[in-house]
């Protein structure tokens, strides 16, 4: 079998990826991608509800997780947000800006697919799809690639990326290839996680849950010293929402999250005034006022807040105001990598250098996007982590080869 000669390879046909081949290729050298899937970008198709929320305005290393909190500085200071946004418009893909800063694009996510194919054309990259890796090992030249499925074949590079995701979603045919690669070259792997998933919980709390499923309520969720102001979802399995996803990055198991519902307002002071404008109303009756209706029976429910406010007294008030605003609940687990959006933890910073995402200890092997311990907020920093991440590698790569 002959073998085939790449300046570089590239593992994922992802975000990450397909950024790194764009900007490996764009002085010229030979960049070859090759991915499982049968069609490129998954992941980024069925993102943000099919119009892919493509990054975010207030990005910055603050909003990742990560075990060495400043690694990813470097990259996604020299790639920006407002860089890929600049992207987007030369491409005229039309977007809007939701809440806190989340861009979206107006027509579809495969517009983003679409813009990253045509710059991958426009620099000459290889694409081949439902090809698998079989095997990656040193060679005196580089790095020697065996290659299965339908782009089968040997391949010699120079430069190997892996651009390989995490478990999360496994139908779409999430692995643990990447860390496998790390692992066989020495390189250390954190911890991995499902991570901005759903909570679930014991069936105690469940019977009421599913009495609500499908009431939503903004609050702060608080872990530890993280906390998250968005919406809370209840539904038959436990709680979703931007808010619990949030905060699941953050939570582990056995301890409670804090959920203070209608954290800006003053609740003990408004049902206080309830009390002195309509007193025979019963307590549930009032706090649906303030709350969703069904939520507002449930709480009342299950805490015995029952009677007319009129009886309750100030104490108690103060009592029902301070747990609809501080509510512990103990999780008992999530949903997984089943409906995790990423994984948290991956391939250890510490082996790997910031400025080129190259391995420390290995020549021409890279690990970019969510395979690393690098893990966003909701909301598209990790698209953007993935942008900066490739680009990182693909400046790199471009530089030593010209």
């Amino acid at each position: 079998m002959s073998i085939e000669r790449f300046d570089t390879v590239i593992l994922g046909a992802g975000a990450a990826g397909m950024m790194c081949a764009i900007h490996a290729a764009s002085r010229g050298g030979r960049v070859l991608v090759v991915d499982h899937a049968k069609a490129p970008g998954e992941k980024i198709r069925i993102s943000g509800g099919g119009r892919c929320n493509f990054t975010n305005t207030g990005t910055s290393a603050r909003n990742f997780l990560s075990n060495n909190p400043h690694f990813a500085k470097s990259a996604l200071g020299r790639y920006t947000q407002h860089d890929f946004v600049a992207l987007v418009e030369k491409h005229g893909i039309a977007y809007h800006e939701k809440t806190l800063g989340q861009l979206f694009c107006d027509h579809s996510a495969k517009d983003i697919i679409a813009m990253l194919l045509g710059e991958m054309a426009g620099v000459a990259c290889q694409l081949r799809l439902n090809t698998t890796l079989d095997s990656i090992e040193r060679v005196d030249d580089g790095l020697a690639v065996t290659l299965g499925g339908e782009g089968a074949g040997k391949v010699l590079c120079r430069h190997f990326v892996v651009a390989s995701g995490g478990k999360s979603i496994p139908k779409m045919g999430a692995s643990s290839i990447g860390y496998q690669i790390a692992g066989q070259f020495g390189l250390a792997v954190t911890e991995t996680r499902p991570a901005l998933v759903p909570l679930t919980f014991g069936e105690e709390a469940l019977a009421g849950f599913r009495e609500i499923a499908g009431v939503a309520a903004d609050a702060r969720v608080s872990c530890g010293k993280a906390s998250f102001d968005e919406a809370v979802l209840f539904t038959h399995r436990g709680l979703s929402g931007p808010a619990i996803l949030q905060i699941s990055s953050y939570w582990r198991e056995k301890e409670p999250i804090k959920i203070a519902f209608l954290p800006a307002q003053d609740v003990f002071a408004a049902l206080r005034t309830s009390r002195q404008d309509n007193g025979r109303r019963n307590i549930a009756n009032t706090l649906g006022d303030l709350l969703p209706k069904r939520l507002a029976a449930y709480l009342s429910d299950v805490h015995g807040w029952a009677g007319p406010i009129a009886d309750a007294s100030d104490k108690k008030l103060a009592a029902i105001a301070s747990t609809v605003q501080g509510w512990d609940i103990v999780p008992i687990g999530s949903e997984g990598y089943r409906t995790a959006e990423v994984t948290l933890g991956g391939v250890d910073t510490s082996g790997l250098n910031s400025r080129t995402m190259e391995a420390k200890t290995v020549d021409g092997l890279y690990f970019i996007g969510e395979v690393i311990d690098v893990t966003g907020w909701l909301g598209g920093y990790n698209f953007q982590w993935a942008w900066s991440s490739g680009w990182a590698a693909g400046t790199a790569i471009a530089e030593h080869d010209s």
